[in-house]
């Protein structure tokens, strides 16, 4: 068996990763701030933002590093430091104790956001791939591009993997997904006209097959994969989809232009004033109209990575998962 240590394991992608990794033969360790029950059959409380206790790496051969700080969705700005220390720093913690424990392999999880902002204000839709010039602009992002350089270049383990996500959904999934379904579902969400954008998402069971080809494949090494259920959608397709997975028709009129432009620059000021996010913004309306197109097929050709989710077969579990009853 082999003896994975799994950063982060009590969050929504951990949990799911560590009984997966249990199922095929793997001697789970999990980490996170605090102890909890789960699929693991050892667990080490440690917040890797500090230097972390050898103890932890004992045995250890394999690493799948999740810990970290996301982009909370409420931020009006985000704290650079704060990032940097979780995200950077905290992989260099990880690291220094996989080097010393003698660990092969650490597997990171990162983000697309480590590369940019995906096709907003470049003037194309064509999907972009690991070729695509690294340039993020946001702490988040550069905190996540500051680790993949760790794991890829930083000489502390014979073998790193970078993962790169798109937008991760499924049951109990939080953030901008699981937001819109409520929002939908609670008829607070507009209804959109066709922008034409398109947007790349990934399933969490697709995730943790990925994460399994890169903990195991001799092809992983030194790499970073994007990784993206290569099916995309306009987010009109996608609030259609919401509202036909909830038994609703869709809307005969769209909300113009001129006037969500407007609810984003009312949304700006709410927040302004209120220290956190409104619920429609700018930054929200940016992300609706705007496309964010990434291509899985690296990972798909090297590695033989095989998407089995689409939206559509996912919504009735995500609704169920949510509370939420089809009309």
């Amino acid at each position: 068996m082999t003896k994975t240590l799994v950063t982060g394991a009590c969050g929504f992608i951990g949990l799911e990763l560590c009984r997966e990794l249990q199922e095929n033969g793997h001697h789970v360790v999990g980490n996170d701030l605090h102890e909890r029950e789960g699929p693991w059959e050892a667990f080490q409380v440690g917040d890797v933002s500090r230097p972390l206790p050898p103890a932890m790496f004992n045995g250890v051969e394999l690493v799948i590093h999740l810990a970290g700080k996301a982009h909370a969705l409420a931020e009006l700005g985000q704290d650079e430091d704060e990032y940097r220390r979780v995200n950077a720093l905290g992989t260099q913690h990880v690291l220094e104790g996989a080097r010393d424990a003698g660990v092969k392999r650490v597997v990171l999880f990162s983000s697309i956001k480590a590369m940019g902002e995906g096709n907003a204000g470049t003037g194309t839709a064509q999907p972009i791939d690991e070729a695509f010039p690294c340039n993020p602009t946001t702490p988040y992002g550069i905190s996540k591009r500051e680790a993949e350089d760790l794991v890829l270049h930083g000489g502390y383990v014979p073998e790193g993997v970078v993962l790169r996500l798109c937008m991760v959904y499924g049951d109990k999934a939080k953030g901008n997904m699981a937001e819109m379904v409520q929002a939908i579902a609670r008829r607070r969400f507009p209804p959109l006209p066709e922008f034409g954008n398109k947007r790349s998402i990934v399933h969490i069971r697709d995730v943790i097959q990925a994460t399994l080809l890169a903990a195991t494949h001799a092809k992983a090494s030194g790499q970073a994969f994007i990784v993206s259920d290569g099916v995309d959608y306009t987010t009109k397709e996608m609030c259609d989809m919401i509202r036909e997975a909830l038994g609703r028709r869709h809307p005969r009129v769209a909300v113009p232009v001129a006037i969500l432009t407007a609810m984003a620059v009312a949304g700006d000021m709410i927040g302004r004033v209120r220290g956190r996010r409104f619920v429609f913004d700018s930054d929200r309306y940016d992300k609706i109209r705007h496309s964010s197109l990434y291509s899985s097929e690296k990972i798909r050709t090297m590695l033989g990575f095989h998407p089995t989710m689409t939206l559509p077969k996912a919504l009735p579990d995500m609704l169920a998962s949510l509370g939420i009853s089809a009309s």
